[in-house]
């Protein structure tokens, strides 16, 4: 199977029957990235998180959402 990295547009074959090719078939919404742009988002994130001003804001439940 040929996927195209969503970042940098390299193409590379991966095979059909790994998990990640099986993934990318059933649920288009999953995007590939090749491994060198993984890594990179990968070490600015860890970067970002060590400097404490990095948050994830969720939204916050709502009590009459639940009734």
């Amino acid at each position: 199977m040929q996927v195209k990295c969503s970042l940098c547009d390299h193409v590379e074959v991966i095979d059909d029957n790994a998990p990640k090719a099986k993934r990318l078939r059933n649920r288009r919404i999953y995007m590939y990235l090749c491994e060198t742009c993984y890594e990179r988002i990968e070490y600015k994130t860890v970067q970002r998180h060590e400097t404490g001003n990095f948050h994830l804001y969720r939204e916050k439940k709502k009590k009459d959402d639940f009734f």
